[in-house]
């Protein structure tokens, strides 16, 4: 038997798939601000793309359409 929306269970949200991605880009950030204050050279291009990330995430899920 095939399972449709109407009858498929919902799915428990718990602390952990609530909070992953926020967690993941919260330690990125922390990563390229920790990088940027105490590297030179090839850190301060780490913390570059490390401060990115949250912003390309921000531009991506602003500019996706809306899904129905």
């Amino acid at each position: 038997m095939k399972t449709t929306e109407a009858t498929a269970l919902p799915r428990r949200s718990t602390a952990w798939r609530v909070f992953r991605i926020p967690a993941l880009l919260a330690a990125v950030s922390i990563f390229g601000l920790i990088s940027a204050l105490l590297g030179d050279g090839i850190w301060n291009a780490l913390s570059w793309g490390a401060l990115g990330v949250p912003l390309l995430v921000i531009a991506y899920f602003s500019l996706k359409p809306a899904s129905t």
